[in-house]
């Protein structure tokens, strides 16, 4: 196969192997161009001076999958601003050199390939990056020793975590930390287990060294380099200031600090379970929220209200992406034969006869309750204009507004996790009768997590918020699946009881509440 444009011989097969034509060709000569011009531009921004950190990106080439396109990286102990394109190393897909720099002379040391090579590997394999960035700069190193047992760096309520890829400004940003060696490569075990323990992760620090971040694309791997550093940068300006940057309200260090003494491992028998673990999770319907509320006004709400948001928004790149998914998911339930599932005519049919078919099938979802990611991510931009327009108000049982804001006082961090999508879970505590109770929230889980029946969700749960154990994690709802999917994860598990809620099975072992204040 030919490379875009320059007629020569892409590597073929598994790119174990490339032709020299193709090392020579367009592609591999822009990448090298890059790198060498990333190295500048970072040298200037005090990331890789005195010859540490590196730079590695995957070769362009459409005409080539990802994960099998050729790979450039820096050379090591090269002053990275004085770096050529020639000085680069071309690797295949699989980290074999196919092309190495040649000899220059004194002082300069001989070529060798940057010692970060086995690690800018794993983020490849590991996770389809297509362009890799460690980076030594100083706030990188010093953030990690603000608490020198820490595992992980975490921060939220900054409007640069939206840089990151999966974040929000409401978001919280968790970065695992691994402890530093005295050979670059002797991190890579330690580095693989961190890209696997965080899968939301795009990247990781080294205790007094740096930091990798790994992105789909150079310029996302940049992008997101750039949003960590700042980031890093700004909370230990914060420190400095003797403000939290881990909480939403970034109040006084010390008072958020408390969290500490109550998350002590010689924790006395007899205290309450949330003071016992290091986060809670919450489900909305049943357990904050009384499921009438739920039924009896949001469902109807957006029921009679889809049509009229579709035919207003139907030209919003906004509502082609919830159109889309909703095909996938219409498809999908009418090879499975699920009961009011119609079909959705291609765009040619016209506007109004495509509006139909969906209305036709969101009302047939709603009506059976259907936890699919689809519908309640366009359930979630209906509400959002209903919330706009003040003809939608949050309803909270009154016990939560006061168990939220004395968890958050006692440092516990507090999570939702909900059927409905997360724009709709921020929706509903933004706007409550009692006020926005968002202040008081850490995060958001919803289905794109997983099916909250399932006990992998729970997993990845207690992966992303980065807990020692999954039994930090206490976990109320009102769903008796749910309760013993989260238990077979290792979570403490409540169960919530409210009016309305359902009937549970006899014998079920589970701890049982009808108000947070018997929390």
């Amino acid at each position: 196969m030919s490379c875009g444009g320059c007629g020569c011989e892409a590597p073929a097969g598994t790119r174990a192997t490339a032709s020299e034509a193709y090392l020579r060709g367009e592609p591999v000569r822009e990448a090298r161009e890059l790198v060498a011009e990333l190295c500048r531009h970072f040298y200037a921004q005090g990331w890789v001076t005195g010859t540490g950190g590196s730079i590695t990106v995957k070769v362009n080439d459409p005409a080539v999958p990802l994960a099998d396109r050729l790979i450039v990286m820096s050379p090591s102990g090269v002053q990275k601003e004085r770096m050529v394109p020639e000085d680069m190393y071309v690797m295949a897909a699989d980290g074999k050199v196919l092309s190495a720099p040649v000899a220059k002379p004194w002082p300069n040391k001989p070529p060798k390939c940057t010692d970060c090579a086995p690690l800018f590997m794993k983020a490849y394999l590991m996770r389809g990056a297509g362009a890799v960035i460690h980076s030594h700069g100083m706030e990188t190193c010093i953030a990690t020793m603000l608490n020198p047992g820490a595992k992980e760096f975490r921060m939220t309520h900054m409007e640069m975590i939206k840089g990151i890829k999966g974040h929000g400004y409401r978001d919280e940003l968790v970065i695992p930390i691994i402890e530093n060696t005295p050979y670059e490569y002797e991190l890579t075990d330690s580095l693989s287990e961190a890209i696997a323990s965080y899968p939301k992760a795009t990247a990781v620090l080294v205790r007094n060294h740096g930091i990798y971040v790994w992105g789909d694309s150079w310029i996302n791997a940049k992008t997101q380099a750039e949003c960590y550093h700042y980031l890093l940068d700004a909370c230990i300006k914060l420190y400095q200031l003797g403000i939290d940057w881990t909480t939403p309200e970034h109040g006084p260090l010390n008072s958020a600090k408390r969290l500490r003494s109550i998350l002590s491992p010689e924790i006395p028998n007899g205290c309450h379970a949330a003071e016992a673990s290091k986060c809670v999770v919450l489900d909305i319907e049943g357990t904050t929220t009384p499921i009438s509320f739920v039924t009896d006004v949001m469902f109807p709400y957006a029921r009679d209200n889809v049509r009229k948001h579709l035919i207003s928004t139907f030209d919003s790149e906004e509502t082609k992406e919830d159109i889309k998914s909703l095909r996938i998911q219409i498809e999908d339930d009418l090879r499975n034969g699920i009961a009011g599932a119609v079909p959705v005519p291609p765009d040619e049919a016209g506007k109004e006869e495509v509006i139909n078919s969906l209305v036709a099938n969101v009302e047939s979802m709603i009506k059976a309750d259907q936890k699919i990611t689809s519908l309640k991510q366009l359930q979630g931009h209906i509400w959002r204009t209903g919330f706009e327009k003040k003809e939608l108000q949050g309803v909270v049982f009154e016990d939560v507004p006061v168990a939220l804001k004395n968890w958050h006082a006692s440092g516990i961090k507090v999570y939702i996790y909900s059927s409905g999508s997360r724009e709709a879970q921020r929706l509903l505590f933004g706007n409550t009768t009692y006020g926005d109770l968002r202040k008081f929230l850490c995060g958001y889980f919803d289905t794109t997590t997983g099916n909250k029946r399932e006990t992998k969700s729970y997993f990845e749960i207690s992966q992303s918020l980065g807990v020692d154990g999954p039994s930090q994690i206490l976990f109320v709802t009102d769903v008796y699946q749910e309760a013993t999917a989260a238990k077979n994860a290792g979570f403490d598990v409540i169960i919530s009881i409210r009016p309305g809620n359902a009937p549970l099975p006899e014998n079920h072992d589970f701890r049982t509440i009808k108000s947070f204040s018997e929390i």
